[in-house]
């Protein structure tokens, strides 16, 4: 009944809905007092031109329509536009050049402690923050580019923003040149799908404490450190590319203390270490390709009952390492280019079971200055010595029934 109630309400006040037009040649020419003028329900149609009128406050249910890409600049001194109503759409605007501040985190386009708010189809451009949502729920953020131009952490804040809130969408932005292009804290049952977050400065796409969420089929390209999935449970993560994700301290996917969770049918190509774990657990790893990677996977001691099959291991300079002896994690019916095994019975499995942790990433990972002797004559002989009678490596790190054949993936 309450349902009925409020479709009715709705389109009651979409009957009875005016559009208000703003421009350089209309009658009224303050997107302020367009806004002032406006009732709930009303459109306010912004044409194209420059408008300086410093934060504009959206406090009413309006949509706010850009016509043929009207800027709204901040100058450098504001917040460009805050919402603090339900149900606002924004859309089809260049939000420009927000202000500065470490302490208040000024953005192009902010959301407070508001539910069903749609900011779509617009360009974000040299802001600090770009979209903000702060403890909103059912919002949807779609279809925008947001670039800035930030060379330090400190100095530019996150692309896409997003604190304690629940039910998000994330669909379709392109991000570049912020900290972290995507951004998630206290955030639950949120999907981030089909974005493209590549150059920030940090992470593509960084999580803190949320859990129940989705990402599937982003592209997460050369940006600083790579991925972050940080202290969050259920998380499903598919069909994504991590790729050319180089440094130190880069990887295509970093989790750290994540449990209960899928990666599946992802590719990690061309970065430092594809996925890193520490104190992960329960953890499905399946249908994922590790391509021309310095490490495929490094998983520490710490983590343990995860699940790796079905994944090709192609090209890497390490297929796996580890810090420790104790073994607590399944490796099945994977691909390892390296793997030299035969399979007389032709059943597509080989005979003899693989062990994929080399000595040699065992002695790198306890002393890095190991690599200089990588490729030399000597490690190779004591590396096939050890595949085939391990004493060294730990010999239940093994995959039992590795693949003769790559996965078609």
């Amino acid at each position: 009944m309450k349902i009925v109630l409020y479709i009715c309400l709705l389109f009651s006040s979409l009957l009875h809905a005016n559009v208000i037009e703003v421009g350089p040649n209309k009658p009224i020419k303050s997107i302020k007092k367009a806004i002032a003028l406006a009732k709930a329900g009303d459109t306010v149609m912004v044409h194209k031109g420059l408008y300086k009128e410093g934060n504009i406050i959206i406090n009413k249910r309006i949509v706010f329509l850009g016509k043929n890409v009207p800027v709204l600049d901040g100058q450098k001194k504001y917040e460009v536009l805050s919402i603090k109503a339900d149900s606002v759409v924004v859309s089809g605007f260049k939000v420009i050049k927000s202000g500065y501040a470490t302490l208040e985190d000024p953005c192009g386009i902010k959301v407070y402690n508001r539910n069903y708010v749609v900011i779509q189809n617009n360009v974000l451009d040299d802001n600090f923050f770009g979209i903000y949502i702060q403890n909103g729920s059912h919002c949807i953020i779609k279809n925008n580019r947001l670039t800035a131009y930030g060379k330090e952490e400190q100095s530019i804040g996150n692309g896409i923003h997003c604190w304690k809130s629940d039910s998000l969408q994330i669909i379709g932005n392109t991000i570049s040149g912020h900290r972290d292009g995507i951004y998630f804290e206290f955030v639950t049952n949120s999907v981030i799908w089909r974005n493209i977050s590549t150059r920030n400065v940090r992470y593509g796409l960084h999580f803190m404490f949320s859990n129940d969420d989705a990402y599937i089929s982003n592209i997460f390209k050369n940006n600083g450190a790579g991925v972050a999935v940080m202290f969050t449970k259920n998380v499903k993560m598919f069909n994504n590319f991590f790729e050319e994700n180089w440094g130190d301290a880069a990887y295509g996917l970093f989790l750290k203390e994540i449990s209960d969770s899928y990666i599946i049918g992802n590719k990690f190509s061309k970065n430092t270490s594809g996925i890193h774990m520490e104190g992960t657990n329960r953890i499905q790893v399946e249908k994922n390709v590790f391509e021309a990677n310095g490490w495929g996977m490094k998983i520490l001691a710490s983590c343990s009952d995860n699940i790796i099959k079905n994944n090709n291991f192609l090209g890497n300079t390490f297929d796996i390492s580890t810090n420790g002896s104790l073994v607590l994690n399944t490796f099945n019916n994977n691909y390892w280019d390296k793997y030299e095994g035969y399979d007389l019975d032709k059943n597509g499995v080989g005979d003899v079971p693989f062990h994929p942790l080399s000595l040699f990433a065992v002695l790198t990972e306890r002393n890095p200055s190991a690599m200089l002797l990588f490729r030399s004559f000597m490690i190779t002989l004591l590396d096939k010595s050890e595949r085939i009678l391990p004493s060294i490596t730990p010999d239940n790190f093994v995959d039992n029934s590795p693949l003769m054949h790559s996965l078609p993936l």
